[in-house]
């Protein structure tokens, strides 16, 4: 008789079972009602199908929908399957290639057939109509171990080129997987729901088609990326897309176009031409930062832009991190018409793609003493970073940004108050923004890293007490979660992930606990006892980078700022020229009140000028006409707002003097 396998449930209660035996079957043992209820299984905690028999002696929790996470990703990734047989099916000769679930659906990269042209959104209905079909056949979703040879000859032998590269890749001895739905297959780690009847016919959609490279190089073939969105229920897909909807109307990129703040163009691909308006929020953000670290004894530093590529060696960044940095070389180029513009044999530099190295040169200069920590050391510093052409997103995902970048050196001792002291000074911050609700994330250790196990325990356990211990609120607490594996290769970090006005999370803030960076660049400070001792340098921001924090702020206000940071605070409006002189004595009492303001005295009925104002999301317009130059009052139209309000002239100079204040100087004020 064959040794029974002991599956530890939940609870703590153990069942054998004989080997060839399922989580479906032990579902089915339980309750026929918890068999209905199972998608799949995690075992010793991994995802695994619901009908893959346990391989030994296990712990087994059954995963259904309301393990929405677990689920949406199964769901998702059937979809993507569904997909591709369905685009195959109805067009013959079209090659797959890679098609993951993502955060909110998923998505498939094909090569079309020849001849046949990238495929459009025109031909969307049509392949939804033929996933629907492939859903009602309710075909099994069947795994199969195969070997690396199989999966080439398969691959070959079906016109596959793109797939059976990437199986000649596979690491020899690896044991590779397929999933079948009826007759189409695909070379899959999965896993999968029991069969596609388990899918909402009703719960897809697809959304878009975008190019996309091979392998994500812009040297290889480009594909046709069918994009979809996937839910558990119509539901859950019907408040998806009301969310797109209102998410299409608040895109940064529209309402930047819109308000006038900036552009992109080709020329300078990745980097934001800011236009006046634009700057001038940038420039209030930048103020406002610059008062809140000020206050909190940070000491601003200006770092060079282009350093040493031995530089970036000794830090490790060269190493791990030069794919994502711009190189140069340091010579002065070739001015000849032949030849090559710079030698073989230029020594190489690189655009900084971070600040860290060079916080650390400046700490280096001149000894410092046990009693000089912490040094609390910030910069807005421009930096560069390669990214691909296809990952660019308007000012959201760009090559040229500006952090408001901090690093702390201080001593073991200080470690744990310095990370809850930002804690705080974050949750400010982002209150004074507009954001109440945020998570905050530990980003444990990667396999790749720098630093002994002994090392990540400790900096993993500080972090971890420093947020547990900070005066942040029982909710942000209740929130707190860690993230396996997704620390940076020399640090443990904390993440901080704001959401918006809509729902959506934006992972901005981030502190990280270093110890191998001041060891590789040899930073020291003379401790009590007289010796050399490493500092802890933690490095954090917390806008992250200006312009994407500026993109998701424009987002999450839907344009409409808050007074501080609108670039145009009050417009003055006449609705007849006989007021053109009260309107200029009007915008000069509150420019001389430090409020940003324009007139509009332009020869247009005033619904027009409303309109357009409002359009440009100016907060205040200030309207005046014949009786109001007598009477020296103003009607006040609030954004958003039917009506108006009459008021003088100095009541109007004072309330927009008052709410025009940031955050900060209104609190100094109180």
């Amino acid at each position: 008789m064959s040794a029974l396998f002991r599956i530890t449930l939940p609870d703590g209660a153990v069942r054998e079972v004989t080997p060839g035996t399922t989580p479906a079957d032990i579902a089915a043992a339980i309750s026929p009602g918890l068999r209905k209820a199972a998608i799949a299984a995690r075992v010793d905690g991994q995802v695994r199908d619901l009908n893959r028999p346990f391989d030994g002696d296990a712990s087994l929790a059954l995963v259904t929908v309301k393990d929405e996470t677990d689920a949406l990703e199964l769901h998702r990734h059937d979809f993507a399957h569904v997909m591709a047989e369905a685009v195959q099916t109805l067009y013959p000769g079209t090659q797959i290639t890679f098609g993951p679930a993502t955060e909110d659906g998923f998505y498939y990269d094909f090569a079309p057939a020849p001849g046949r042209g990238p495929f459009t959104d025109e031909d969307l209905p049509l392949i939804e109509a033929e996933m629907r079909k492939i859903i009602a056949r309710g075909e099994k979703f069947e795994r199969e171990v195969v070997t690396r040879q199989q999966l080439i000859d398969r691959w070959n032998s079906q016109g596959e080129t793109f797939k059976a590269e990437w199986a000649a890749e596979l690491p020899e001895g690896e044991e590779l997987t397929i999933y079948r739905q009826g007759e189409w297959l695909d070379m899959c780690r999965g896993p999968h729901l029991e069969s596609t009847a388990k899918l909402d016919p009703a719960a897809f959609k697809l959304t878009r088609v975008s190019g996309a490279y091979w392998r994500g190089d812009q040297k290889n073939a480009m594909l046709s990326r069918i994009y979809g969105t996937g839910w558990l229920s119509k539901k859950q897909l019907d408040a998806h897309l009301t969310r797109l909807e209102e998410a299409a109307k608040r895109d940064h990129r529209k309402l930047g176009a819109e308000m006038d703040l900036f552009h992109l163009q080709s020329e300078a691909q990745g980097s934001v031409f800011w236009h006046p308006k634009g700057y001038m929020m940038w420039r209030q953000l930048e103020a406002y930062m610059r008062r809140r670290l000020d206050a909190h004894d940070y000491q601003e530093v200006k770092t060079p832009q282009l350093m040493d590529a031995r530089q970036w060696e000794q830090s490790g960044h060269w190493g791990k991190y030069r794919e994502n940095m711009f190189v140069v070389p340091d010579e002065i180029p070739n001015t000849e018409d032949e030849g090559a513009i710079v030698s073989a044999d230029a020594d190489m530099m690189a655009l900084k793609p971070m600040n860290c190295p060079a916080h650390v040169l400046i700490f280096r200069q001149g000894i410092k003493s046990y009693r000089d920590l912490p040094i609390r050391m910030a910069e807005f510093g421009c930096c560069h970073r390669n990214e691909p052409h296809g990952a660019l997103h308007g000012i959201m995902r760009v090559r040229q940004f500006t952090q408001d970048d901090a690093h702390i050196f201080c001593r073991e001792d200080q470690l744990i108050e310095e990370v809850r002291d930002f804690c705080e000074l974050l949750d400010s911050v982002y209150r004074d923004l507009g954001f109440t609700d945020y998570a905050v994330k530990l980003a444990l250790r990667p396999d790749k890293r720098f630093g002994s196990d002994e090392m990540w325990d400790k900096a993993e356990a500080e972090l971890r007490e420093a947020v547990l211990s900070s005066n942040l609120s029982d909710d942000i607490k209740a929130k707190f979660e860690e993230l396996p594996g997704e620390g940076a290769f020399y640090a443990p970090k904390l993440e901080f992930h704001l959401t918006d006005a809509i729902g959506r999370t934006w992972q901005v803030g981030t502190i990280q606990s270093d110890r191998v960076l001041p060891e590789r660049l040899d930073a020291t400070y003379v401790g009590e006892d007289g010796n050399r001792h490493r500092p802890v340098m933690l490095h954090r921001a917390i806008l992250g980078t200006f312009e994407r924090f500026l993109g998701i702020l424009i987002e999450h206000h839907a344009g409409r700022m808050p007074m501080w940071l609108s670039p145009v605070q009050a417009v003055v409006a006449t609705i007849v020229s006989d007021a053109d002189d009260y309107a200029n004595e009007v915008a000069a009492a509150l420019k001389a009140a430090g409020i940003r303001v324009e007139t509009d005295l332009r020869n247009e009925k005033i619904n027009y000028k409303v309109r357009e104002h409002s359009l440009a999301k100016v907060p205040a317009l200030v309207v005046v006409g014949k009786r109001e130059a007598e009477e020296r009052t103003v009607a006040l139209r609030r954004l958003g707002s039917q009506g108006q309000s009459v008021i003088a002239l100095d009541e109007l100079v004072a309330m927009l003097s008052n709410e025009s204040l940031a955050p900060d100087l209104a609190r100094n004020l109180s």
